[in-house]
């Protein structure tokens, strides 16, 4: 049992506490006396049934202001921190008393030495650690922390020597021992190796060989740290959400939230509460609700596919944009934003904006900087370098060894038109990885919807007329390309026509979603 006594600063009341211990023959093992105004107490061979009666004796004593148990002596806090301390640290560390003597190692020198800390306790350090006189330093005047090249189980070690020093009154100091600590080289050189490490870039995870991608990388790492709203354009599956939270990281609000919402799976209703949150009572609620705008604080707020975010909703994010302050639903106080948007789109808002489905002006305040993710067939260089980083991380999943692509493959790779982009590509690579029972991916193993050449070569001597054979060729491109755009807006913005003429050429040729298969 321990006991924590707070008292008054009063000549002698120790000396009344022990008195009661001395007349009661309690075994005292441990006294510590706190300048803060406390005294510890330490009876390892008495229970707190047998010395409760004790308690309300000790508190009658003068200046004795509360007797209560407690769990851990000071002294045997600190050991047990220092301890623990110890135990984690990679390097060797040596507590050593005013003669040289090894008072306490950590586990780095029981395991270099290979024998238990318990036996080299005891043992004077130069026996371990050569190359330095301890004893001598110590008893130099006023010895003072020291750096030297010493030698531990054969090997080069530079040793930092701090000295343990005892307040002895009138400023002096009595020497009762020190602390060292071992570098070995290659610690010396992981450190030095680290402090020099330039921040980890968070654009290093994106695949730059082509060209195309090398500059938006370039221009995202430009725009970054500016606090103007990004737009990204790209289809979908390209990695707009990922050069996003990349431009996040590189930015002064990296320590701040990166929340995202998606504009195209949330009702109307559900957006705008999500987005700004709603008072208590609001809804028949009886909590409130902070939304992503005040979670956002001092981070940034990503507005995925914002092209399908409702009118109404446009016109409350155009006023967020405008007054710098938004408020809750079912509230009229604002509050203010600190919030940098990032919004993407896979769709043209320009023209959205003239077709009066998107407010122009919630464009021009959105469009200040602005990002162009390529497609995949875009950058057919870095398809393969993307597809083994896939492979190795697909496998560490699996828990398997990485596969090798074979030649077929790459070549198969290389050549499909990725109408689903890097997500299609990663998807598909997981899939082959999952179901593999050898060591290479062959192009059979990559299950993908079939994309023939949207080129066909008309013999000579066909038999019909031009536009018959036009037409022959038009249908056949648009039935390979209906499964990968299968919205006339999507196709007709692939092939650069009107939605109508791609809407009446769809029921001309008789091809829809019942017709071709997706």
């Amino acid at each position: 049992m321990r006991l924590e006594i707070s008292c008054q600063d009063r000549l002698g009341i120790t000396q009344d506490v022990l008195d009661i211990l001395v007349n009661k023959e309690i075994d005292l093992r441990g006294i510590e006396i706190d300048p803060a105004g406390k005294i510890f107490l330490n009876f390892p061979n008495i229970e707190f049934a047998d010395f409760q009666h004790l308690m309300p004796q000790i508190r009658r004593i003068d200046g004795i202001d509360d007797v209560k148990t407690t769990l851990f002596m000071p002294g045997e806090r600190e050991k047990n921190q220092l301890s623990a301390i110890l135990r984690t640290l990679p390097d060797p560390v040596f507590s050593i008393d005013a003669k040289g003597n090894i008072l306490l190692c950590n586990e780095a020198v029981s395991a270099g030495l290979e024998v238990a800390s318990g036996e080299i306790e005891g043992t004077e350090i130069s026996e371990v650690v050569k190359g330095f006189n301890f004893n001598k330093w110590m008893e130099g005047r006023a010895p003072g922390p020291q750096t030297a090249k010493v030698k531990f189980i054969q090997q080069d070690y530079l040793a930092d020597m701090l000295p343990i020093t005892v307040p002895d009154g009138d400023d002096n100091k009595i020497m009762a021992g020190a602390v060292v600590i071992l570098k070995s080289e290659m610690r010396l050189g992981q450190q030095f190796t680290a402090f020099h490490q330039s921040p980890t870039d968070s654009f290093d995870r994106f695949v730059t060989q082509s060209p195309m991608m090398k500059r938006v990388v370039h221009e995202a790492k430009r725009v970054a740290d500016l606090d103007a709203p990004i737009l990204i354009f790209g289809e979908t599956g390209t990695g707009k959400e990922m050069i996003a939270r990349a431009c996040h990281q590189s930015s002064r609000r990296s320590e701040g939230a990166f929340l995202a919402l998606n504009c195209a799976s949330l009702p109307d209703s559900v957006a705008e509460t999500e987005l700004f949150g709603y008072a208590a009572g609001a809804f028949n609620q009886p909590n409130a609700k902070v939304g992503l705008l005040e979670q956002a604080k001092g981070g940034t707020l990503l507005l995925d596919e914002i092209a399908d975010m409702s009118s109404q909703l446009q016109a409350k994010l155009l006023r967020v944009l405008e007054d710098g302050e938004f408020r809750r639903v079912g509230d009229s106080a604002p509050v203010k934003v600190d919030v940098r948007f990032i919004c993407t789109t896979c769709r043209d808002l320009g023209q959205l904006v003239e077709e009066g489905r998107f407010r122009k002006e919630l464009y021009y305040r959105l469009n200040v900087l602005s990002l162009v993710m390529p497609s995949l067939k875009e950058r057919r260089q870095d398809i393969v370098p993307l597809a083994e980083a896939f492979i190795v991380q697909h496998s560490t999943k699996l828990g398997r060894r990485p596969a090798k692509l074979s030649k077929s493959c790459v070549d198969f790779l290389q050549q499909y038109p990725w109408p689903g982009n890097v997500r299609q590509l990663q998807n598909a690579l997981y899939r082959a990885l999952s179901l593999l029972d050898g060591k290479e991916i062959t192009k059979e193993d990559i299950q993908l919807p079939s994309c023939a050449p949207s080129v066909t070569y008309i013999d000579e001597n066909f038999d019909g007329t031009l536009d018959e054979e036009v037409k022959k060729f038009e249908k056949d491109l648009l039935k390979r390309l209906y499964p990968f755009y299968p919205s006339t807006r999507q196709l007709a913005k692939k092939l650069g026509l009107s939605h109508t003429a791609i809407a009446n050429k769809l029921r001309e040729y008789g091809i829809n979603k019942a017709t071709v298969k997706l």
